[in-house]
């Protein structure tokens, strides 16, 4: 059992050390691949166009961006305050949203390369899109600031790609926001007009049921021929004459009920007879005239101004040479290998022979 066990070792031995010596004897072979590998990723990162990032970091909203938005909206209307959180997670939504990011790319990414670029695939220029511009939370710090990243050879560029697709994805907020503003306040001067057509007809339908009261206390003062109140004593006067109602309206006497008959029928309008009317009148004015200005919201806070970069982004130079050095000896290592086997191959063959 020993003894097999030291052949075993013996033989690991002897294999690590003939790959050893495979390995040296080819190592011309080995030290040409490090250097033609190494070589081609030195020239790859001394070539390398230089690339500029620029940075938008985002923020939500304060209630006072959002003032316009929610001017009118108060508890007795029964419109709803936009919240800050809520408009941001709009913004989020539009900034994140493949729409957008494919109408940038149609409309100032592309327009931005050459000719012969935008011959290409359309698809592989929209992979290489998305990783010039990138959207996404600040690592390590708050899960609602968020910062917006483009890439261009040019500083300038990738600066002006940051404000334009932030400024992109607000318009979208914006006019979301103020198509639903809108949605609601027109409802909303729906039910007020509602309000005002019932208050006048049940107004106008008061008015008719009065004066058809009226013509029948009318008729039961002539036929008592009683043109005028009854004289009562001072002491009742006050009691009775607040009894005139209801089956003793004819106690008025027909001129004065012939009088009011007459003002009724000539009435023009109810709307002064009608309680608290006026005060919806004046919120379904204030409603119908009601226009929100896009142009003073503001979906979301930029934490400090969009710089211009100064400095390319570092390609990590070190790492790339250091990986195109690892490669080559990986790829000396299997060319030696495969070098050898094929030499032994040959050599089995002949002596076969």
């Amino acid at each position: 059992m020993r003894n097999e066990r030291s052949r075993e070792v013996g033989n690991d031995d002897f294999d690590v050390l003939e790959l050893w010596h495979v390995l040296w004897s080819r190592k011309l072979l080995i030290v040409s691949c490090v250097i033609l590998v190494t070589a081609i990723a030195f020239i790859y990162t001394s070539l390398k166009t230089p690339l500029y990032e620029a940075k938008s970091f985002i923020l939500p909203p304060t209630k006072n961006d959002l003032a316009q938005l929610n001017y009118g909206r108060t508890e007795a209307s029964g419109l709803e305050v936009f919240k800050p959180k809520d408009v941001y997670e709009i913004y989020l939504r539009s900034l994140q949203s493949e729409s957008l990011r494919r109408q940038f790319f149609r409309g100032v990414y592309l327009p931005n390369l050459p000719e012969a670029v935008r011959q290409g695939s359309q698809d592989a220029l929209y992979d290489q899109f998305g990783k010039v511009l990138t959207v996404g939370p600040v690592a390590g710090g708050d899960a609602e600031r968020i910062v917006i990243r483009a890439l261009s050879d040019d500083p300038s560029t990738s600066a002006k790609w940051v404000t334009r697709f932030s400024e992109m994805a607000s318009d979208r907020a914006k006019k979301t926001l103020v198509e639903d503003a809108d949605t609601e306040v027109k409802v909303l001067v729906k039910n007020l007009e509602q309000q005002v057509r019932s208050a006048r007809d049940a107004a106008h339908k008061q008015r008719e049921d009065q004066i058809a009261r009226l013509e029948e206390a009318l008729k039961v003062a002539k036929a008592v021929n009683l043109s005028k109140p009854p004289i009562i004593a001072s002491g009742l006067n006050t009691e009775v004459s607040g009894g005139m109602q209801g089956a003793l309206t004819y106690m008025r006497g027909s001129q004065a009920l012939e009088a009011e008959l007459a003002n009724l029928r000539a009435r023009q309008s109810d709307d002064p007879f009608v309680a608290e009317l006026r005060e919806v009148q004046e919120k379904l004015d204030f409603y119908r005239n009601l226009q929100v200005n896009a142009a003073v919201i503001e979906v979301f806070q930029q934490d400090g101004a969009i710089e211009v970069p100064d400095s390319p982004v570092r390609l990590r130079k070190l790492l790339i040479i250091l990986g195109g050095a690892f490669v080559g000896l990986t790829l000396g290592v299997l060319l030696a290998s495969l070098s050898h086997l094929v030499s032994a191959e040959r050599s089995r063959r002949l002596a076969r022979d």
